[in-house]
């Protein structure tokens, strides 16, 4: 079989721990779109961070962003988008409120959250600011913020908090709202998006623009955000360093991140050597 395109989660997948893409995979990823191959990155950040890297990587291909709630082409296009309305917005915070949670939802280049977390910020600070652009970041002090300002856009949100038990009980009270979709991409978190919002979603519709059977497609990842196009997929491949029940979903099974995993992939599948 003959791949066409490949869809690779950033976050314990494309990247290392250290949050970089290492010097093998980034020159598999640049043989394999030398090749003719796509090469789409998926991921459940903001869609600023996934252009700074796609930036790094010199691809400018179609970008999957915040779980599939905005796809973007080569030209960076707007070409599918779905926000989360201001009123289910409403409902999400008052869950949060009730549950005194700490929170975060996108844009297209600023994140916004209810408090400053050093770890949240640091996560999207720039590695490299000659080759990226910065990300916003807004601080929210009243909800009214949200809801009376017509320029947020709400593509993802999300709540964050070290006790899992807590956060398992957070999810359990949003899973009554309506029209909303909920995964995770981490222990920690929990992410809302719009009920029709999956990286799986995201991925057929772009396969479909660009007449790419999904029979030739791959898609790599690790965590609970990633099934969807693992299900889409007609390969699907498991990070080793992901969660048991993503592996026991995926066709292969790779190396971890800090491994090479998915430059082993593109080597067998998309390069043949």
């Amino acid at each position: 079989m003959t791949y066409d395109l490949i869809a690779i989660d950033m976050d314990g997948t494309l990247l290392n721990s250290d949050g970089r893409v290492s010097d093998r995979t980034r020159e598999t990823v640049r043989l394999a779109i030398g090749s003719g191959a796509h090469v789409v990155l998926s991921t459940g950040r903001i869609l600023r961070s996934a252009l700074n890297h796609s930036k790094d990587l010199n691809m400018n291909k179609a970008i999957i962003a915040a779980n599939g709630a905005i796809v973007i082409d080569e030209k960076q296009d707007i070409i599918y988008e779905q926000k989360l309305s201001k009123e289910m917005v409403a409902h999400i915070i008052e869950i949060g409120e009730k549950n005194n949670m700490y929170y975060q939802f996108y844009g297209k280049d600023v994140f916004y959250s209810n408090a400053y977390l050093k770890e949240a910020t640091e996560f999207y600070k720039n590695r490299d600011p000659r080759n990226s652009t910065e990300i916003g970041f807004g601080l929210i002090k009243d909800k009214e913020e949200i809801l009376e300002d017509n320029e947020i856009d709400i593509y993802k949100f999300l709540f964050l908090d070290k006790d899992i038990e807590k956060i398992s009980d957070v999810r359990k009270q949003l899973s009554e709202l309506k029209d909303i979709s909920i995964s995770s991409s981490w222990s920690n978190n929990v992410e809302i998006m719009h009920k029709e919002v999956s990286k799986g979603n995201s991925l057929k519709h772009l396969c479909e623009k660009m007449d790419i059977p999904r029979e030739r497609v791959i898609a790599i990842g690790d965590n609970e955000n990633d099934l969807s196009m693992l299900e889409y997929a007609g390969l699907s491949v498991a990070m080793g360093n992901g969660e048991e029940f993503v592996k026991s979903k995926a066709d292969i099974i790779t190396d971890t991140n800090d491994e090479d995993g998915v430059s082993k992939i593109i080597d067998k599948y998309i390069l043949y050597r």
